[in-house]
Order: C-alpha cells, then structure tokens, then sequence
C-alpha cells in the first residue's frame, strides 16, 4: 500500500532541514501550524528563521534526535530497565520523515528513522502532495525555474491574488524562498535533477527548456526528454518555450511562447529593447498586441521567463494592465544577478549560473550592463565533477563575454573526486578560447588574487552553485579597510 502525506497533524521532521528546498517545505507545514522539526549540520539564516516560527532544529544529524519523538517511560519502567513496545497511538505520532536526494541511507538519522518505524518520504514526496492540493502552477526546466516561479509568484501578489509559494531561491517581496498563501493557488519550482520531476500533477506545468544539465542521474539527453514528457503528460495545460528546439519537437506544448515572431507562437514579442537597466517589448498574443511589457531583469533569458509569466497570468484571466505592472517592479531572486555591493568603483555581482548555457546568458547580460570601457570579470566556482567533466568543451567556450575569466577549483557537492577533472583541467581548456585566464585553487588565494587583481570599473560576477559567493563580504571588506601610511622615513 502507497504510503499518503499526512497533514492532519501528525509531525514532519526533515534530515537536512536547511537546503533550500527542504526549508521551504519546512516553512509551508510551519505556518499551517504543523508539527515541524528538522536537522542541519549548517545553521544558518534559513534555519533561524524557521527557529522563529516554531520548528525544533538540531545541529547534528544524530539518531538521538529521533529520540525527541518517543513516548517518555515511566519511573517504573525507568527503575525497572523495562523494555516496552510502542502502541498504535505512538506509532500514529511518529513524525514524517522527509529526506532529499542527498541524503544517502548510511545517515545515522535516517536509520533511526527506519528502525522506529517512521514513514519516510522523499522531499518530492511532500511538494506533490501539496501541488495536488491547490490550484497549482509547477515551473519545470533546465534553467530558468527559479527566476520564473518567482516572477510567477510575485506577479499574482501583485494582482491581489495571495499565492502559496515555494521556489528554490530567496525573493525580497516575501523574505525567503517560501510564503503561506490563503487562496487556493500555489507556485512552486519543481526539479528535474533527480528524475523526481515525474511525481508532480499540476493544473499548469511550465517547461523554460530542456537540456542535459545532471550527468551524474542521465546518460543522456533522451533521458531527460524522457522525464519531461511524463511531466507534460500530467499537467492540465503545459507552457513551454518553443525556442528550445527540444520543447517545440518533444513536448508540444498547450500554449507556446517564443521571443520571435516567425515562431507562430501564442505568446512573442517584438520592438525589444535590451539595456542596462532591463528590457522594453511589446507583447503578442494569438496576433493581437496586448501592450508593452518592461522588466528590471536584464538580456533575452528573462525576458523569455517573463513571457512565461504572461503567458500563465493569462491562462488565469488577469488583464495584461495587472500583469505588466507587477511584473515592471519584481526585482529577481537572490544569487540571480544579485548586487552585493560596490567599493572602489567595483560592482559585486552574484549568480547562481552553473551550467555553460546559463554562465553564457549571465555574462551576456553583464556585458548589457557594462559601462563603455568596464572590465566584465567572471570568477567561476565549477559544480560537481561529472557536470565539469561532461561539459568540459562547452564550459571551455561560453566565457566569450569575459574580459577576464578567473577559475578555482571543483566544488564536489558531495561527489567523489575520481581524479578525471580538476579546476586546473578546465583552466587550461578555457585558455584555449580565451587571452586571459587565471587559476587560484582555494578560497583564500582566490581572495588575495582578487584584491590584488580588481581595479576601479569592474564588474565582478561571481559565478556557480557552490560556496564561492561566500568570499565576496571578505573581499568587500578587505577592500574598505584604509591603505596604513608608512613614514619616509621608517
């Protein structure tokens, strides 16, 4: 028998509370006013704030945290060593718990959780149980997904319409990757990276694009193809781009978006006009102009998930009037073009862009923003060493828009190193396709070389998935810091 989500009180605990899809999960069951616990080894911000709102977080993923969820013996039981069984009643309170795919199944807590008797549900598990719960809109895609969702979420905020939201990034507009809504419409980003994609049944599925972008889950693109296709097959109405060539031929999508008019799609756009501060279009639908649309999010990317947006506000009966005016504030998530701050007439950027399709667009929209003379550095952090090794060649060429290009070495994300790929590896290959390239293997190097390296005018995007963007307050800070003045004569 299929083992069914339980939101009727019983208590969730979550191994890896932290991560940012798990914590909005967390947060969700939280503000319904549901038993919430979880664990992290990390503490951090995310897990503060769930702290705030009633969740019990611990530190460590120890067994001794299932203990919290166990019936308390008796004295006499206690005095007497009494082993006793649990009862239905305690059985019925042992929490759900949830795990994410990297969670492996030598985690202490997660064998805790077994041997209690826990029912255990993949983080997918839960986010399809609440989809099938609303009115809900799934944003799927290889790229795209968070920035997306967000605009989605924020444009029916905007409208008067109060969402349930769940995406994989933080948003200004509700302090975090996850609000409570009242109505009966929720927003979530839904993954692609684990297969788990096939679990989810929304009324209106969004499909940005479709690439290979996990080696370490497909073979090959087919494999993907594969996963979306189930996706499709069980949403309501599917949005797709049918820019993406593997979207137009493979998916077929209820409603097409397109950047091009001659794409014959339901949605395009004509008279665009990319610039420093964002992008100005007119927007079409079925042949008829609905208006001008103008986002702060900058290049052709975001415009195409800001068509997605229209597209779906539409499909939900809002008048482009509603849609272009929420829209025209909504200021993008964290680590999606992030500023992070200026010193010395430098700019510090941040972005989450880990795959070559993704760093290429990010560097196209900062060489946008780019004064007439500004240095575009891209400081690149690689994500995983099957994704480096896989796409070796095409990371090697998508830093055209960089005027200087500084790489570090891998961050494992928990894979094992099997010697195959460095950091170094892929320094030299970019080299190939590009005059200026550096290579600074750790952190610390990384930041001598960028406070020696840096000159006023720069705009330094920080670039990947792993914890290079944690260097940037260090670097900012280490610049503030007053130059001593040494004597002529000492």
């Amino acid at each position: 028998m299929m083992k069914v989500v339980d939101f009727s009180g019983r208590p969730f605990h979550f191994i890896g509370v932290g991560g940012i899809g798990m914590s909005a999960l967390a947060y969700v069951l939280a503000k319904r006013q549901l038993p919430v616990s979880g664990s992290d080894l990390r503490p951090n911000h995310i897990t503060h704030k769930l702290e705030t709102i009633g969740a019990h977080i611990f530190s460590q993923q120890e067994a001794s945290n299932l203990e919290f969820f166990k019936p308390k013996k008796s004295e006499n039981e206690v005095l007497s060593n009494t082993h006793f069984e649990l009862s239905a009643d305690d059985v019925a309170q042992l929490p759900q718990v949830i795990c994410s795919t990297a969670i492996n199944t030598n985690n202490l807590e997660y064998k805790a959780a077994l041997e209690l008797g826990c029912p255990i549900f993949h983080r997918s598990d839960l986010l399809a149980a609440l989809i099938a719960e609303y009115y809900s809109i799934a944003v799927a895609g290889t790229h795209g997904k968070t920035t997306t969702s967000s605009m989605i979420g924020y444009m029916l905020l905007e409208a008067g319409i109060d969402p349930t939201i769940l995406v994989g990034g933080e948003v200004k507009a509700w302090e975090g990757n996850a609000r409570l809504g009242e109505s009966k419409y929720l927003v979530a980003e839904a993954d692609e990276s684990d297969g788990s994609l096939v679990k989810h049944a929304p009324e209106i599925g969004i499909i940005t694009n479709i690439e290979l972008d996990h080696p370490d889950h497909y073979e090959t693109l087919e494999q993907v193809v594969e996963t979306f296709q189930t996706f499709a097959q069980s949403c309501k109405i599917v949005v797709g781009s049918i820019d993406c060539e593997t979207v137009r031929d493979r998916i077929k999508p209820t409603i097409s978006y397109s950047l091009y008019p001659d794409t014959n799609a339901d949605y395009h756009v004509t008279d665009v006009d990319y610039h420093g501060e964002g992008t100005r279009a007119l927007v079409w639908e079925k042949g008829k102009a609905l208006g001008v649309l103008t986002v702060k999010l900058l290049s052709r990317h975001n415009l195409s998930n800001a068509l997605a947006a229209v597209a779906v506000g539409r499909v939900l009966g809002l008048e482009f009037g509603e849609i272009a005016k929420g829209l025209a504030t909504f200021e993008g998530a964290r680590r999606r073009f992030e500023f992070r701050g200026e010193v010395d007439g430098i700019t510090f950027i941040d972005d989450y862009a880990h795959h070559p399709s993704e760093i290429c667009a990010t560097l196209a929209a900062a060489r946008l923003q780019a004064r007439p003379g500004q240095r575009v550095v891209a400081i690149f952090q690689p994500h995983r060493y099957s994704r480096t090794l896989t796409f070796l060649e095409e990371f090697a060429e998508s830093f055209a828009h960089a005027d200087l290009v500084v790489l570090t070495d891998i961050y494992s994300a928990g894979e094992q190193n099997l010697g195959l790929i460095s950091g170094e590896t892929l320094a030299v290959e970019v080299a190939k396709h590009h005059e200026k390239v550096d290579y600074q293997p750790n952190m610390d190097i990384m930041c001598e070389y960028l406070l020696e390296t840096l000159r006023p005018g720069d705009l330094a995007l920080f670039l990947g998935a792993g914890n290079l963007n944690q260097i940037i307050p260090d670097v900012i800070a280490a610049m503030r810091q007053p130059t001593p003045v040494t004597s002529a004569t000492s």
